[in-house]
């Protein structure tokens, strides 16, 4: 299937899903506090998470699996590269485990490939408290448009999304999906507001709505919304439109940075 394809080629649900999605996202955000899912900002059942069926469910198990494995075969070269130039240039240890809140609050160890420097923690604190813009800008985005913990080539992993490849294992693992919201902090998830329990409903996903629809230009409250509205309307055919435009938004963001 390929990566172009548009809204006007799927059919029935997931068809009904993107375009309910362009109304949605052209809709100013929910103010912070509020219900995030609300039906002021989406024409759908406040706190209802579609459920796919056991069958659907095992079909996309196996897939995502079968996708995993060869995803990674394909890209040990690439894996192998990324790695070599993180360990001579001494930013070691070459993966970063970041903890994330899983499904039904499960917390588990989301794996990146290193890009930050590694007194990162502590050097976030001390930019939100000395710098007013930045700490704005953090609670708005959650985070730093223009990151000093970034390194060079941390950066350009960053931008190309390759410092997500690791989470292939969290995929393999169970931990994560394919597709679904975003991962999220346990400290981020209390913003969510009434809205928690809808997203530990679902794994997280290594890709999802907020992939292909903006990525760090979105606010959080619009990465909040965006992911509510995936959630209550998910489809199995919707998925795989997600996973196919995938490639070309990356390629996007890539050329945009």
């Amino acid at each position: 299937m390929s990566a172009q394809l548009s809204e006007s080629s799927a059919s029935g649900p997931a068809r009904s899903y993107w375009g309910r999605l362009r109304r949605f996202t052209s809709s100013p955000p929910v103010a912070g506090g509020t219900n995030l899912c609300s039906a002021a900002a989406l024409p759908l059942p406040s706190g209802s998470v579609h459920q796919s069926s056991g069958h659907e469910r095992r079909v996309w198990r196996a897939f995502e699996v079968s996708f995993s494995c060869s995803a990674l075969l394909l890209l040990i070269p690439l894996l192998l590269i990324i790695g070599i130039v993180l360990y001579s240039t001494s930013q070691r240890p070459i993966f970063y485990g970041h903890w994330r809140v899983g499904r039904n609050g499960r917390a588990f160890r989301c794996w990146k490939f290193r890009t930050m420097v590694p007194d990162a923690e502590t050097r976030l604190q001390a930019i939100l408290a000395t710098n007013p813009k930045a700490a704005r800008e953090w609670n708005e985005y959650g985070k730093l448009r223009d990151d000093p913990r970034v390194t060079s080539f941390g950066h350009f992993l960053r931008v190309s999304s390759l410092d997500e490849l690791p989470q292939l294992f969290n995929v393999l693992r169970g931990e994560m999906t394919l597709i679904g919201p975003r991962p999220i902090t346990a400290d981020e998830l209390t913003r969510y507001g009434a809205s928690a329990q809808i997203y530990l409903d679902a794994k997280p996903g290594l890709t999802g709505p907020w992939q292909i629809s903006g990525r760090s230009s979105l606010t959080f409250e619009e990465r909040v919304n965006l992911d509510c509205a995936y959630l209550q309307s998910r489809t199995l055919m919707g998925d795989i439109i997600i996973l196919c435009r995938t490639p070309a938004a990356l390629l996007r963001h890539y050329d945009a940075a």
